[in-house]
């Protein structure tokens, strides 16, 4: 499972396109719209079990903490409001392990994790009464390390060390931010348009690293496009009637892709956390 912040291969780096502001712009209502389109929430969020796999990691209190489980409890009746018929979370695809783990914690055979999949996506869909969760991910190639040996061979190490530094200060704030605010407040900061167009921005910087023949930044930013063109290809499976309304639960790297492929879609109608947090 991966994140943002250049994951280690084969997982994936983050990187989206502009986000298209305007054409996705909705009415903040608690009941769900009435058109003739399905509806798609991604909800980008930090790894709650601090499991490291990021080259630039955000270090999380104890989610399982009484205090932490208050702020999750607000977090779910916030998600409650845009009234979720399926939840879709950072698993396989095609795999039963998801489905497997939430079919033994409706029997009481499993008990929560502070992993984000276990904490907000199998505990809402609990509590909406959903039958099963669905696992959308799809891996991929990441030639990280490629990009950091074209950097270093062709001088240009100080541009992609540019571009990590401005992640890693962006992970330092909101774990900052975290520890002195509460898990919705934080998913909010993270969730903003201002940070995905800011994270997009660095990528495409990224990926002019390289030349004709050896396009390392762009292959790179290319390879990360397949990945998260995958997962939306799989949650638009599930978004298969204008009745339907997903959520998606993923780490924050993918949130900018994942909203531009969705917002893209003139059959679906793009919601924001924002949306209904107020």
């Amino acid at each position: 499972m991966v994140s943002r912040f250049f994951p280690a291969f084969p997982a994936a780096l983050a990187v989206a396109l502009s986000l298209s502001a305007s054409a996705q712009q909705v009415a903040t209502t608690e009941p769900p719209l009435s058109h003739a389109h399905a509806e798609v929430l991604v909800l980008g969020t930090y790894h709650m079990a601090n499991p490291g796999h990021d080259i630039f990691n955000m270090k999380a209190d104890d989610v399982l903490a009484s205090k932490r489980q208050a702020e999750m409890a607000e977090l779910i009746e916030v998600l409650k409001k845009f009234h979720p018929t399926k939840i879709a979370v950072e698993s396989d695809a095609g795999t039963e392990k998801i489905p497997k783990r939430y079919a033994d914690y409706l029997a009481g055979k499993y008990e929560l994790t502070a992993n984000e999949i276990d904490q907000i996506g199998l505990r809402l869909a609990k509590e909406l009464g959903h039958k099963t969760v669905y696992p959308v991910d799809a891996d991929g190639d990441f030639p990280y390390q490629r990009l950091v040996n074209y950097a270093k061979g062709s001088g240009r190490s100080k541009e992609l060390d540019a571009v990590n530094g401005v992640f890693a200060t962006n992970v330092k704030e909101e774990g900052d931010y975290l520890a002195s605010h509460s898990i919705l407040e934080t998913l909010l900061l993270i969730n903003s348009e201002e940070r995905a167009i800011q994270e997009v921005g660095l990528y495409y910087r990224m990926a002019a690293i390289g030349e004709p023949q050896d396009w390392a930044g762009a292959d790179l930013v290319r390879d990360w496009f397949g990945r998260n063109i995958r997962i939306y290809s799989n949650v638009l499976k599930l978004a298969d009637s204008p009745n339907e309304r997903v959520l998606v639960i993923f780490g924050a790297g993918h949130l900018g892709w994942l909203q531009q492929d969705f917002a893209s879609n003139p059959e679906l109608h793009l919601r924001k956390l924002s949306d209904f947090a107020k």
